[in-house]
Parts: structure tokens; sequence; C-alpha cells
């Protein structure tokens, strides 16, 4: 999951039009925005001037970090990525970079040295920003990199010619546009698959100059590393001792490809070339499979077939000593939102152990201690948090014996993490409703902590990155409620509240109930560009969130309750939540209510159109599912709607849950709609065809009502374009303003 017929106000037309003609790059200087706002309330203005952090990397003293910031301009329609340094503590914070090119990254090779990716080449500098070089000539091919500790050898990750599934137009027709396709898996994501990217061993000298010598660790094989469509240098890890490279890879094409989610982790020695499997067996075969029905029901997923790793099997990394790989790990294939595992694999032994089986959620990352505690430490999310955890290693005749502790129980988002090279602390981003991402060091309270003392730990955390405080200073803050609800099958469900900045509680407000995407995606303490409830609150909205069936973080059950019954528990839920906050929070105008969300959470929109009975003023759907069976056929990734709908829609007779999933499709009750809709949706959205939301808008104005739809023929399941973000939440709040604000 993934023109109007009702105009815009002239002014967000003529604002759309000054939009369309964006500036010439070299006008504009893309970088830190010190502006002013009129006021102290959020707008889509302020959302984009924020920088955004992502890498981010310690020196190997622990005395320097360098991470990467990302700026906008809406002027240039642009982004620009700069590199950044500072102190561990915080102090002496200065930007490296120093022309308008993106610079990214960013690694240490030693205490005074960093290479870093720009142009498609890796360069080196020193720390202070000096003595820039240029140490790879591939003709601006690398896409990433990674150095092996003993700093004689570099992964180069570029991209290669594919024509498995696309054949290659004759060489006499090189105007010709037309693309002859022979298998499934032809586009991803947002794009023909005419490339895959493959991983290459370059060696390095001259003063970390990289070689012309290109081992490709693939070399032959039709299979991509890392993985589409958003895998990356994490999929790789070198040994501690630079002679192997641990990789991730899905060793299938087209058809099998687009049903399966089998990946494995594999080793690759440099000295013989030769690659072992250590997922499966070396004679695994693989069970015959139906690629017309859910993996559920086959043999491929049965239990004895399942100590193969037949799921998801991402991101290896190395212990600190090399005698074990950690990685992230699925149990079942076709399942793309099983829970996700720590599997900790001896070398020596080939014994795999699964350390999490206690944290019944989603390991999102981990990094090993660096340290001789024999220390794993991870982020999951539980009760939509997402706090820092530590599994406690203990080995017994090579079985380990894991014990997790909860080290921070922060009402935020903890996202990657590494260690701070002293094996002590923590270098950690960290995210909520309120505040966007900032960096800290975590100094773990490493004590055994019982359930008791949770809200007791001594875990020091330290913010040293402040990087739109100059904008949030400015900007009243909104205010975040949690409440629990019993669901109609007798459980209990945690939704938020977002209220609005300068909140009075003698008034009554409009009200948005937000459905998540996934279908099985977390509703924690996210911070968005798009769906950013700071913002939505700021515009004088009550968000209410709840986190449904199906969701991660309450356990596997409650996760897993969604698959196959896409109309049922879940629905009831967010029924349950509106109505709950209407009827028990004094301050939400249950007269004045709209339903949004997008991927899963536009198919909900979709289906609340028909079955709502009236508690809703308008919706917004984004990038949603409206018509199952054709979606079906039209994604890309197969086994999406096998595992949740069971089997294809042709099937006679069909499983129980199938029957329901496509007599359930929203666009059967088209006939019920009575509610003004906004569909948006992205043309090179290739998981949810922009057809779904052609088909959903023109339903809506066959049948008389008011609709708009917001189409972008240049965006895919998100919508990435600076200008086009801006005329995305002008577009959402004037049509929220006006059914919502009368």
């Amino acid at each position: 999951m993934k023109h109007t017929v009702n105009l815009l106000s002239l002014a967000c037309l003529l604002c759309a039009a000054t939009l369309a003609t964006p500036a010439k790059a070299e006008d504009v200087n893309i970088g830190k925005q010190n502006i002013t706002l009129k006021g102290d309330l959020m707008t889509p203005e302020a959302l984009w001037a924020m920088g955004r952090i992502s890498g981010y990397a310690a020196s190997p003293d622990g005395k320097q970090i360098v991470y990467q910031v990302g700026y906008y301009s809406v002027k240039a329609n642009k982004s620009r990525q700069v590199l950044c340094i500072m102190n561990s503590d915080g102090t002496g914070q200065r930007q490296l970079s120093t022309s308008q090119k993106s610079e990214s990254d960013a690694v240490w090779l030693d205490a005074e040295t960093i290479a870093f990716l720009s142009g498609g080449e890796i360069w080196t500098m020193k720390a202070d920003g000096s003595n820039r070089q240029q140490v790879s000539k591939t003709d601006g091919q690398v896409e990433g990199f990674l150095f092996s500790p003993d700093r004689q050898k570099v992964i180069i990750l570029k991209s290669i010619p594919f024509h498995e599934i696309i054949k290659e137009n004759p060489s006499d027709l090189p105007k010709a546009s037309g693309r002859l396709v022979t298998d499934l898996m032809y586009r991803h994501w947002d794009h023909y698959v005419e490339s895959i990217q493959h991983p290459f061993v370059c060696p390095v000298s001259d003063g970390f100059a990289v070689g012309s010598e290109m081992t490709d660790i693939l070399e032959g094989e039709p299979y991509e590393c890392p993985m589409e469509p958003f895998g990356g240098i994490e999929q790789l890890a070198w040994s501690p001792d630079s002679k192997t490279i641990a990789y991730t890879c899905r060793k299938k094409t087209g058809l099998a490809y687009s049903i399966s989610t089998d990946s494995d982790i594999y080793l690759y020695n440099l000295g013989t070339r030769e690659t072992t499997n250590l997922c499966k067996p070396a004679n695994y075969v693989e069970p015959k499979i139906d690629p017309t029905t859910s993996m559920k029901y086959q043999a491929v997923n049965a239990k004895e077939n399942l100590v193969n790793n037949v799921g998801y099997d991402q991101n290896p990394k190395f212990s600190p000593d090399g005698r074990y790989v950690a990685w992230l790990s699925m149990e079942r294939d076709g399942y793309e939102a099983d829970r996700q595992r720590l599997c900790v694999y001896e070398l020596s032994t080939g014994i795999k152990n699964y350390v999490t089986e206690s944290f019944d959620s989603n390991v999102d990352d981990f990094v090993w201690s660096d340290s001789k505690d024999a220390q794993i430490y991870f982020i999951g999310v539980w009760h939509a948090t997402e706090n820092l955890y530590a599994v406690n290693l203990k080995s017994q005749a090579s079985n380990l014996k894991s014990e997790v502790t909860q080290l921070t129980n922060d009402c935020a988002d903890w996202g990657s993490l590494q260690m701070l090279n002293n094996g002590k602390q923590l270098l950690m981003e960290r995210h909520s409703f309120l505040e966007p991402a900032d960096l800290y060091v975590v100094t773990p309270d490493l004590k055994k902590s019982k359930k008791s003392q949770i809200n007791n730990l001594k875990t020091q955390i330290t913010q040293i990155t402040h990087e739109n405080k100059h904008i949030l200073d400015q900007l009243a803050k909104p205010q975040v409620e949690s409440h629990w609800v019993k669901t109609t099958d007798g459980n209990m469900m945690l939704y938020w509240a977002i209220l609005p900045p300068h909140f009075d509680p003698t008034k009554k407000y409009p009200t948005l109930l937000f459905c998540e995407g996934g279908p099985q995606s977390p509703v924690s303490q996210f911070w968005s560009y798009r769906w950013n409830f700071f913002i939505m609150a700021s515009q004088g909205y009550v968000v209410i969130a709840p986190n449904r069936h199906g969701l991660p973080g309450f356990g596997q059950e409650w996760l897993e309750e969604i698959s196959g019954d896409w109309t049922g528990q879940c629905m009831n839920d967010y029924l349950t939540a509106i109505d709950d906050a209407a009827e028990n929070l004094p301050y939400v105008d249950r007269d004045r209510l709209g339903a949004v969300g997008a991927s899963f959470g536009g198919f909900s929109v979709y289906y609340l159109a028909g079955h709502h009975e009236k508690r809703f003023k308008c919706f917004i759907a984004h990038d949603g599912a409206f018509n199952l069976a054709t979606m079906y056929l039209e994604t890309e990734e197969n086994w999406f709607s096998n595992w949740e709908y069971d089997e294809a829609y042709w099937h006679r007779p069909q499983l129980p849950n199938a029957k329901k999933t496509y007599h359930d499709s929203p666009h059967k009750y088209v006939e019920n709609w009575d509610t003004p809709i906004l569909c948006i949706h992205g043309e090179k959205d290739y998981r949810i065809c922009y057809t779904q939301g052609m088909m959903a808008f023109n339903a809506a104005r066959m049948k008389g009502l008011e609709a708009q739809l917001l189409i972008f023929p240049d965006e895919n399941h998100w919508v990435l374009k600076p200008q086009n973000g801006i005329l995305w939440q002008r577009t959402y709040f004037n049509w929220l303003d006006r059914w919502l604000k009368k």
C-alpha cells in the first residue's frame, strides 16, 4: 500500500502558478534558513524551511561527530545535502560543505580524515574541511560505499544494466520508447527496472585513491544488492579482519521475486571468491509455490521449513571480535510485516539464536557494543513509542541465552543508533510528534530493571544538536494526550489526541480521524514532513490517531489481526476511537469531524466513506486502494496482496477471507457515498497505481458529490519535491477548512 471540478480559490491558483515557474538553481543559495515567522503557528513554509538530519558518524577517538543535514528550497524546487561537524558534547558545531553541490554519506577513515559522497564519487577531506580530494573515478557512478576496517579495500555500489525482464531495444531504433516485458517485477516502487545495483570491491592505494580494479561480488548473477526499493549500504558489512563481506540478497527474479520476501545473508570470501549462504543449507530446495495463493497456507511456511530462514533476512553486522554475525530476520515467506527478530549466528558452528524472543515486537535497528560485556543494543516500538533496549548475551556451550532490558522510557521515537566508540555511550537520533530529528548522546543504565522500576531508569540522555531551534522557538506547541478505550472485541486500544496550540478547554474544535497506512506501520511518535500532526493541530484541528488492530507494539496477535480482515476489527477500531473522543473529550466537536489517511489509510477513508453513517463531514484519501480486485494485479510486490487477501480474486470457490476482502472492497459501496472527498495520487506510484485515485474521484463526481483530485505526474507513493509538498499542504488544509470550519 500504497483537473478539478471544484476549483481552488483564486489565491491558491495564483500561488500554484507562481510555484510552477521555479527560479534558476544558481539564483538560490540552498542552506539553513534563518526565517522570521509572521505568527507563532506552524505553516507549510515553516515546515519546509526546517533542516533534516539524517546520517551521522563518530570519529574513532570519539571526540568528534560528522553529520548530514538536508535543506530544501521551495523557490528552486530542489534540495541540498550538507555535512556538518561538532565535538561529541555538541560544542563547536559548524558546516563543512562550502559549495552548492550535495555532500552525503560521511564516514571516518581515521581520527583526522572523513570520506564522503559527492557527484557520484568518493571524496576525502580533513576534519576541518581542508584538503578535499576526489579518490574515485567512475564517471559519477558511485551510489554508496563502505571501507574495510583495514582501509585497504572499499565496497562501491553502482548500477549495471539489467535486461532479464525488460528486453533491450534493437540498436537501430535508438529513439524507440517501447518496452518489451517478459515477466513480473518489470517496475518497482516508482521506476521501470532496467538496471540493478551490484556491490563491487575495489583496492585502495595512493593515499586513499580507489584503484581501477573492481570485483563484482555478484558477477554473472541477475540479482540486486542492496534490495529495492529502500535498501542501502546497511545491507552489507565487513568482517573485523577485512577478509569477508556479509551481504543481503533475494536471489530471485521475475514472478518468483514478485511473490516472495525470502532474502538471505551471504558470506563472501575475498580470498577464495566463494559465497556461503548463512540462512539455508547448501542442499536446500524450495518447495513448489502457487503464485496466486497466500504462502501462509503453503509448504514453504510449514513448521519444519521455517528453520531455513524463508522470510526477510537483512542488515548483517559482525560482532567486534568477529565471532558472530547478527541480522534482522522475519520467519515466514510472503509476509512483509512479520515480526522482525534479531538473529545471532556463530560463524564457527553455524548455530543461529534468536535473542529477542521475549520482546513481542519488531527490532528496527541494532548495534553491537564495543565493550566486552556481550551486549547488543536495539530499538523497537512498544505501546506506540520507540525506545532503547539491550540484549545481554551469555554463551553456554554455543547456545546463547539472552536477556532483554529496557533502557529508556521516553514518549518519543528513537531512530538509528551507533556506538560512540568508547563502549559506554550511544549516538542516537530522536524525534516526536512535536520535535523533528536531533542527535543525542545516550549513556545506558545497564543495571537489571524490573518492570515496576521502568519509570526510574537512570539512563542519561544529552541532546547535542538543536537543528531547528531557531524555528521551533517561534512556534506555539500543540499538546499531546494518550487515551485508552475498549474495542468492540473487548481489548484495550491506545489512541493519541493532539490538541491545537493555545488550546482553550472551553472551546470545541473541528477534529480529524487519522487513518494509518501500512497496514502494519506503528502510530508511534513519528515526525513527518507531510502527515505532520504539529501542523494539523496548528491549523486549528484536534487529531485523533488510533493504534488500531494491525499495528506493531501491542503483541503479535494484535498485529496479525488485520491480515485477511481489512474491513472488520480495524474499521471498528477507527469508529470506536472517534466515537469515544466525540463523547468523552469535551473539546471535540462531533458535528465537525473529518477522516484522513494515506496508503492503507487511504483505503480506510474510501471504505469509511461508504460505512460511516454520517459521522464525517469530509474525507481525504492519499494514494489509497479503491478497487482491491484491480489492485491485486496492478501492484508490483505481489506477495503483499497474496498474504493480505489470501488468494487471487478469480479463484472459485474462494477462501473465506478472500471472499470477504473482495466483497468489502470500497468501490462496491460507492452507492452509500454521501460526503465530500479529496483524492490525492502520484502517477509514479507503482505500489498503488494512480488509477485507484482516479476511479474514486470519478465515482464521487458521477454520484454528484463535491470532490477534488490532486494528481502528481512526477511523484510516487510519497510527495518529495518542495513545491509539490507545499501544494499538497495548501490543498489539504483548504479542503478541510472548507468543510469543517463553517
